[in-house]
């Protein structure tokens, strides 16, 4: 049953053509727009994980210890996150692509900052706060917004795709920082991505926000499904009025605990394998079937969360996670590197489904003018989460001399997240009071 005045919409069969060409999914230009976001995220986060080996080469150039040089990419990760809010807020008043343009200016400048510093408190400004304000500016949010609104019936799929260009780009940019260190060293390295940061985003905003008008969602398109949605798009949520209800809350605590729950696992698993035995060239070559894994299964869950609702996937995607923490539990049990595999299989599964949901469900609960700065405060739970689960692993084995304890803590966060997901009913959106 509808509201009075809802309009009906089809659900033809998932797919890339029918994503970004069927005049009756979405509009004109879709395809466009995906291919844009997909290497703009790709670039940028492939610029974010380039940071490992900047690391090895600063630590030989400076001879910094390793927790001084890693604390960069710790104030690198918290100010990225706190920058959500800001960057929600920044988006409603100038735009997705005003203020991608204007994000990729303050990254390249951070890079080529970085590229003449001389001591580490210069790294944390340039690198820590310059360059992740920019990739916060030009990166997630922004992105979010305009497949939302490019895609408003098929925001998972669409965010599934954009969304595995970033696994593309680590395979593509780290080895292309790690080539440009050893061929030009470290300062021509960071100066050489600036570029080609600013030379790749900046016309790639500037394509977006060239399109003509009628390029955008056709009025004829339903926002959703769900009648109740579009009843709650029609009233809208204010900042303050989001943040007070139990749906934000729960979601919060879902964003947060995901986030953690990926980087305790993702952030100490090298570690983990090998004090367990497993060779350090075997190590990297798991990681890499991480990157691989996730990749596919980024756009399979934004498909499916369209298909069956986000609680069942994402609780799907986060059940891959729990399967992984018991490969781990499990690789002193089975010779060879059958459990290390299958842990990277499973976590790289399983950790991807939280690129596309998280977003899709955030929308489905708050659409609205104000979605912006309310999935900016939302993105910020979610980036805590991780800064907090990358120390949470070190912390716990600290004081245990072991990984048992962070083990015990990721399939506990693996229960509780999809819980509050499920608390938080992205399915069944509350309306504005």
């Amino acid at each position: 049953m509808r509201a009075p005045g809802a309009r009906a919409c089809s659900n033809p069969p998932l797919s890339f053509r029918s994503l970004s060409l069927n005049e009756k999914a979405v509009a004109p230009g879709g395809s466009a727009i995906i291919a844009t976001l997909f290497t703009t995220l790709g670039l940028l986060y492939g610029v974010w994980y380039s940071y490992s080996v900047f690391l090895v080469a600063l630590i030989e150039d400076f001879g910094w210890s390793r927790s001084v040089t890693a604390g960069a990419m710790s104030v690198f990760i918290v100010c990225h996150g706190l920058f959500g809010p800001l960057a929600g807020r920044l988006v409603e008043r100038f735009g997705p692509t005003r203020l991608m343009m204007a994000g990729s200016l303050v990254m390249a400048g951070g890079l080529l900052l970085s590229a003449q510093i001389s001591a580490w408190w210069q790294l944390y400004l340039s690198f820590g706060v310059v360059t992740a304000v920019g990739l916060g500016a030009c990166g997630w949010v922004p992105s979010v917004i305009l497949a939302e609104r490019w895609f408003p019936g098929k925001v998972g799929t669409a965010l599934g795709i954009v969304t595995a260009g970033i696994g593309v780009g680590i395979f593509a940019v780290v080895p292309l920082s790690n080539w440009l260190i050893e061929t030009h060293g470290w300062s021509n390295a960071f100066v050489a991505l600036g570029l080609i940061v600013v030379a790749i985003i900046w016309p790639a905003a500037y394509f977006i926000l060239r399109l003509p008008p009628q390029m955008h969602v056709p009025e004829d398109v339903a926002v959703s499904t769900d009648a109740q949605l579009e009843v709650v798009i029609e009233r809208g949520w204010t900042v303050a009025t989001a943040v007070r209800s139990r749906s934000f809350r729960c979601a919060g605590l879902a964003f947060f605990t995901g986030g953690a729950l990926s980087q305790l696992l993702i952030m100490h698993q090298f570690a983990f394998m090998v004090d367990h035995g497993v060779a350090k060239a075997l190590g990297s070559m798991i990681v890499g079937i991480i990157g691989v894994a996730s990749i596919p299964g980024k756009i399979i869950w934004g498909a499916l969360s369209d298909r069956i609702g986000r609680e069942i996937a994402y609780s799907l995607g986060v059940s891959c996670t729990l399967l992984s923490v018991l490969a781990l539990a499990l690789i002193d049990t089975v010779p060879g590197l059958v459990m290390p595999i299958a842990f990277a299989v499973l976590i790289g599964v399983g950790y991807a489904a939280n690129a596309p949901i998280i977003p899709s469900a955030a929308r489905d609960l708050f659409a609205g003018p104000r979605f912006p700065t309310i999935f900016g405060i939302l993105s910020m739970f979610a980036a805590m989460g991780g800064a907090t689960g990358s120390w949470l692993g070190g912390f716990l084995y600290d004081i245990s001399g072991a990984y048992d304890l962070m083990l015990a803590v990721a399939a506990a966060f693996a229960f509780f997240a999809p819980t509050m997901l499920w608390l938080a009913a992205p399915r069944n959106p509350q309306t504005p009071p």
